[in-house]
């Protein structure tokens, strides 16, 4: 009896699964305030240029994907330990990826030159524990078990968790910036980077002592890291998912990264005040009063909070749809109507207040739906390598799909700093004010529609190509199960 017996354990206590999602809730408590706050913290608090803002998150990001993540996903599948392939990274990698957080996001008082210098420094090293943290935590879910249907069950726990996080980091995280650096934005953002990384901390360990892995490959399956490329290039929908991947991150990048300085340069103030404000009345009634007294912050946060909370539901009904149409089809449908939702941002005059609330909902219920897919689907291309080639190398598959994250959001928080730089935008620090040139508000507007719509369309048509459908799914699970049962 072959030792991969007990992947077909067929369903996970809600425990392993709460537990593995913790992992992704820390992990993107990092990756949300990249996402989101990146462009913004380099040119509002830390004082770069646009220019040179973009070309930092661009070429660091570029060096992350295309080395960081290979040689750590090569060396992840080769790695040998009681806790197994993947649970000793995501331990010893907790502490340090929380402590480069902070670091990455404190505001030394260097000359500009040294500036620079420290972020390429400690953007780098984040990135770098990132990947040595994401990208094994990622594997993990193609060796917690085989079964495809338990596989949908934990991208949905998982991506709850990463609502939760982009939840905190999108709606709360500028308010409390604002409010507890008392108007000094780098104080803020430092005291609050320190808790993040605290709690991030805390909540990797306990994904470490809650999971185990069962996918374990038996000696014939072992191979070399040259077999394991070569397997790689000639897997289509590896191949594909790497495109779609890298395309969905860029948009993730270019939409998060610009709706800060969309609400803050392009919508009306007076209407988003008028608009919000029986929102904000209600909690300040209740002494709650989570938004503070600046009506842009507040818009900013109640308009992502709505996004989430839909994304959330299209979380919860991701998996019977799966289940019942397949990932591939309930992927790329979702993702379309998402991507139409992005695009008629480019119609709304600066008062359309309710129209914007009304797409960001709609948007983020569809992509909610798409959400948890991405990750399931690269696991099934580890299973559709395994099926093929009689060799699993699950690390290095998610390491290339992590390349095409990491090249997203590099590209996209490139492109967030460049074309608004492009419209004329001025950097500030600390509690600078500045009058922005009028074209910054129409740039704004590009970015929060044209530019990240175009991403998403392109992904759709890769999809069709795409040809791990329901059916192959049954064939792959059934054909697999078999194998490991001898």
């Amino acid at each position: 009896m072959s030792t991969n017996a007990p992947a077909q354990v067929k369903k996970l206590s809600i425990i392993e699964k709460a537990g593995y999602s913790l992992g992704d809730l820390a992990a993107n408590l990092v990756f949300q305030t990249l996402v989101t706050y990146l462009a913004f913290f380099y040119t509002d608090i830390y004082g770069l240029k646009p220019e040179d803002a973009s070309v930092i998150t661009l070429v660091v990001g570029l060096v992350a994907g295309f080395i960081f993540n290979p040689v750590i996903g090569a060396i992840a599948d080769r790695t040998r330990s009681k806790w197994g392939k993947f649970r000793p990274w995501i331990l010893f990698t907790a502490i340090p990826l929380g402590i480069c957080a902070l670091l990455a996001f404190s505001t030394p008082d260097f000359s500009y030159k040294g500036k620079m210098i420290y972020a390429a420094a400690t953007y780098s090293l984040l990135l770098l524990l990132y990947a040595a943290n994401n990208l094994p935590y990622s594997a993990l879910s193609g060796v917690i078990t085989g079964n495809m249907s338990e596989r949908n069950s934990i991208s949905s726990y998982r991506f709850v968790a990463v609502m939760f996080a982009q939840f905190f980091v999108q709606v709360f995280m500028l308010p409390i910036i604002l409010a507890v650096g008392k108007g000094d934005k780098a104080a803020g953002i430092e005291t609050v980077m320190t808790w993040l990384a605290i709690i991030g901390t805390v909540l990797l360990l306990i994904t470490f002592f809650t999971t185990r892995e069962r996918v374990i490959p038996t000696a014939e399956q072992e191979s070399g890291l040259k077999e394991d490329l070569k397997d790689l290039f000639k897997n289509r929908p590896w191949i594909i998912m790497l495109l779609v991947t890298t395309l969905v991150f860029i948009t993730l990048a270019v939409k998060g990264g610009s709706y800060v300085y969309y609400f803050n340069n392009y919508v009306d103030k007076e209407r988003l005040e008028l608009f919000i404000s029986p929102i904000t009345d209600f909690f300040n009634l209740i002494g709650m009063n989570f938004f503070g007294e600046d009506p842009r912050s507040a818009g900013f946060g109640l308009f992502n909070a709505g996004g989430i909370i839909m994304m959330i539901i299209g979380i919860t009904v991701s998996k019977k749809l799966a289940d019942k149409y397949g990932k591939r089809d309930v992927f790329l449908t979702s993702l379309f109507l998402s991507t139409l939702f992005i695009l008629f941002f480019i119609f709304y005059p600066p008062k359309s207040v309710g129209l914007m609330f009304f797409s960001q909902i709609l948007h983020g219920f569809f992509y909610g739906i798409s959400t948890p897919l991405l990750w399931a689907m690269i696991a099934d291309v580890a299973d559709y390598s395994e099926w093929k080639n009689n060799r699993r190398a699950t690390a290095i598959i998610f390491s290339a799909m992590m390349v095409g994250l990491k090249v997203g959001l590099s590209v996209g928080s490139a492109l967030v700093a460049s074309i608004i730089g492009h419209y004329g935008y001025i950097s500030v620090e600390g509690k600078q004010q500045v009058v922005q040139p009028a074209t910054v508000a129409t740039g704004a507007r590009m970015l929060v529609s044209i530019f990240p719509s175009i991403p998403f369309f392109l992904a759709c048509g890769l999809l069709f190509f795409y040809t791990i459908d329901k059916k192959m799914e049954g064939q792959i699970e059934s054909d697999l199960k078999q194998k490991r049962s001898f």
